[in-house]
């Protein structure tokens, strides 16, 4: 069965385009002194992102990394995530975010099979990462966010701090390979979906402003991680498009983490997966309706309950949209969406999307 395609109005994007710049540059003109981040460690403005991404280009540039050459990003929620990504491409080399959570022979095989020239590793991961960091002989540099424990280990923000602020962006086209992402690998080994610099803007556009309705206004908060495909649009490409604000979690996403966030932080759109609303519901410390500023939640990953919907929404008000994704597609194709939600399905199509069933 087919679905009937909904009219919509895809974006058509200049032939010169790099994703770094198009995220960035507008909203420094209009909100540069806005905040763009919060992490562990401070808040974060969008002029202080735009430095950060300049002087991360330019390092990168000055360790010898060309462009089309790839980055293994393996990193904890923090602002160093979208400077790296960011600062990678604007400098034209592929960043490569991967799973925090995997085995040194994980990293090994992903390191080998991207032939990384550079691998940022947050420094609560390095028991992972440095028994494996000799396997590869493509590796050339490897960088620590935080304190590195070792001689050869190259120190992320000193580095930064050392490099020029201003850059120059690399001459990209819209559908040149811009970033990777590694499937989970459910089928064999995981596989690398090869996303191009026109991705993010078509997500953002397609779906975070056409059907969430995303803007300026909003606080988001994504328990998922920005190297899965749905935190990367959560929590990076979604909120710079519009001019948001962002929180990040640097540490798992447990019950009471997220309930002190969503007291604390006061986001108004939530990312989650429908395991954490079903733990959220089951803790004793969740706020109640008062205490939070919540518009809507999201929810992917896996189908979401009906009755954990229903029971979500009884207690704050505030609807859970369901949808579905994919690594291959970078983020969601299908869901449910503001005034339009029935609890036990995934929604219709985005527009913009050709969605067929088989089988």
């Amino acid at each position: 069965m087919s679905q009937s395609p909904v009219a919509v109005t895809i974006p058509r994007l200049p032939r010169e385009f790099n994703a770094a710049v198009d995220l960035l540059a507008g909203e420094l003109v209009r909100r540069g002194s806005k905040i763009a981040y919060v992490d562990r460690d401070a808040a974060w403005s969008y002029h202080d992102l735009a430095a950060r991404v300049d002087r991360c280009a330019n390092m990168l540039r000055a360790l010898g990394i060309e462009p089309e050459q790839r980055i293994l990003l393996c990193l904890l929620d923090s602002v160093d995530f979208p400077t790296a990504f960011l600062g990678a491409i604007k400098a034209g080399i592929i960043p490569v975010p991967v799973n925090t959570l995997l085995r040194s022979d994980d990293y090994a095989f992903l390191l080998r099979d991207s032939r990384a020239r550079a691998l940022l590793v947050s420094a609560e991961l390095l028991p992972a990462v440095t028994p494996i960091a000799g396997s590869s002989p493509w590796l050339r540099h490897l960088i620590v966010s935080g304190a590195p424990t070792s001689a050869g280990q190259l120190d992320f923000r000193r580095l930064l701090e050392q490099a020029p602020a201003q850059t120059r962006a690399a001459e990209t086209v819209a559908d040149e390979a811009c970033f990777w992402l590694y499937t989970s690998g459910s089928t064999g080994k995981p596989k690398a979906a090869v996303h191009a610099h026109s991705s993010m803007r078509l997500t953002a556009e397609l779906y975070a402003k056409s059907v969430l309705q995303l803007s300026a206004d909003e606080v988001i908060f994504s328990a998922a991680k920005l190297f899965f495909a749905y935190g990367l649009g959560n929590s990076l490409s979604f909120p710079l498009a519009v001019g948001a604000s962002s929180v990040l979690l640097h540490e798992r996403p447990t019950p009471e983490a997220v309930s002190r966030i969503l007291r604390d932080q006061g986001p108004t759109v939530f990312f989650g997966v429908p395991t954490l609303y079903a733990a959220l519901l089951a803790h004793p410390g969740l706020p109640s309706r008062d205490e939070v500023r919540l518009r809507y939640c999201v929810s992917a990953g896996e189908a979401l309950p009906a009755e954990i919907g229903r029971r979500w929404e009884q207690r704050f008000g505030c609807p859970i949209l369901d949808g579905i994704g994919s690594t291959e597609m970078l983020h969601v194709y299908l869901s449910n969406r503001p005034g339009a939600v029935t609890y036990g399905s995934t929604g219709k199509p985005i527009p913009g999307y050709d969605i067929r069933l088989i089988d």
